[in-house]
């Protein structure tokens, strides 16, 4: 295990599902260690989401929880319990972070909110993740991850450049909206991280789902804000970003905008005859002769395939991708060539690649050797080797229901 740039920073996780899980994921992929707790029954949630590894639905073959939770420490512990409570004070007295995800007022109500932990450490820094933050009139709303993304705006816009206003809002692929909240209060820790390192002290972060997801949409907020018009999924950006299908299948996302743009495309595409048409000769007349020129454009695109026509848009300067199944991304030459990839061994799910990281430092190496814990994988490395407690006690604890 090569030690990352985090390497002395300690972080107890005391999260379920996606967001905060991946907030603590970035901090153990770059050397941190994360000792991840979870309840003694059912543990995390994410263990019950698919896809499970072989199509068994299994808690430990998830394959949600495998890539969320690699190279972190797993615990059970029960806070409901005086002795859980206990042992979680001990975790948290030499800890620099907590994460934790639980509804307002929660942690208050079992004497461990920040006024309580502060108490124990000073020097802790405690981050939140709720739907809607810890105050206002929806702080105690119930809300999915479905909920939190539209609450924010970013599904009204989308799938953008709908053909009618008819065709209903959408979320964003995947958990995209969980995993801005996870970036977003990582960043937020590592602010305070380093303002504590400057002289300052631990300190408490309020972070909503919400308004993380509202912070990715601030271009449309702004233009409602400004213009008074309400942005929507129809025909928007229509000439900024164009999807055109090839010969082969396969899609090509081209960019219209600006003239450049335009001027690129249209030499990529041999520069045929109906481009020098007064409806298409400036950005205004093409966005209000879109329709026509979309026919046009598509008509052009089903000549080639698809890797024959992003090559020769790309080169040409022009802003053009390919949209790629999974099976391209992974066989990408590109991905392949920076080693994206690695393999990582589980005790139950065995040898498996994951997603690498999406930087790479050039004096520290960031950590991928560990793959996600088992349900109490930890429980004797941390209660006994690192809190001191005998196995006698591990056995105590376990059969009173505390971890």
């Amino acid at each position: 295990m090569t030690d990352g740039p985090l390497n002395r920073i300690k972080v107890v996780e005391l999260c379920s599902f996606v967001a905060g899980p991946y907030c603590t994921k970035l901090f153990a992929d770059c050397g941190a260690e994360v000792m991840k707790i979870e309840t003694p029954d059912v543990g995390d949630e994410a263990r019950r989401r698919g896809p499970f590894l072989d199509d068994t639905a299994n808690p430990e073959l998830s394959g949600l929880f495998l890539y969320l939770n690699t190279n972190k420490l797993g615990v059970t512990l029960n806070l409901h319990s005086t002795t859980g409570r206990e042992l979680f004070k001990k975790m948290i007295a030499t800890a620099d972070i907590l994460v934790e995800d639980r509804s307002p007022g929660e942690m208050e109500k079992l004497g461990l909110n920040y006024d309580v932990l502060k108490k124990v450490n000073p020097s802790l820094i405690m981050a939140s993740i709720t739907p809607f933050g810890q105050y206002g009139p929806y702080c105690d709303y119930k809300a999915y991850y479905l909920n939190t993304y539209h609450a924010s705006g970013a599904g009204y816009v989308l799938p953008a450049a709908s053909p009618n206003a008819d065709r209903e809002p959408i979320k964003g692929g995947g958990y995209v909206g969980e995993c801005d909240a996870g970036v977003n209060a990582s960043v937020s820790i590592l602010a305070a991280l380093y303002w504590r390192r400057a002289g300052g002290t631990g300190q408490y972060i309020d972070i909503s789902k919400q308004e993380a997801q509202m912070a990715l949409e601030r271009v449309n907020i702004v233009r409602y804000y400004e213009l008074g018009k309400n942005p929507t999924r129809y025909e928007i950006n229509r000439v900024r970003d164009t999807l055109l299908p090839c010969r082969d299948g396969g899609y090509v996302m081209v960019v219209l905008h600006p003239d450049k743009q335009w001027n690129g495309l249209a030499e990529a595409l041999g520069n045929p005859e109906w481009i020098e048409d007064e409806k298409f000769s400036t950005s205004k007349a093409r966005e209000s002769n879109f329709n026509e020129l979309k026919i046009r454009l598509r008509t052009e695109a089903i000549k080639y395939d698809t890797a024959e026509l992003f090559h020769k848009v790309q080169s040409q300067g022009t802003a053009c991708a390919p949209v790629c199944s999974a099976e391209q991304v992974f066989n990408s030459p590109q991905t392949q060539a920076r080693n994206f990839y690695v393999e990582l061994e589980h005790p139950r799910a065995g040898k498996l690649m994951y997603p690498g990281l999406p930087y790479q430092f050039s004096k520290t190496v960031a950590r991928n050797g560990r793959g996600a814990p088992l349900l109490g994988q930890h429980n004797e490395e941390i209660y006994c080797n690192r809190l001191g407690y005998s196995k006698q006690d591990l056995v105590k604890f376990r059969e009173a229901g505390d971890i």
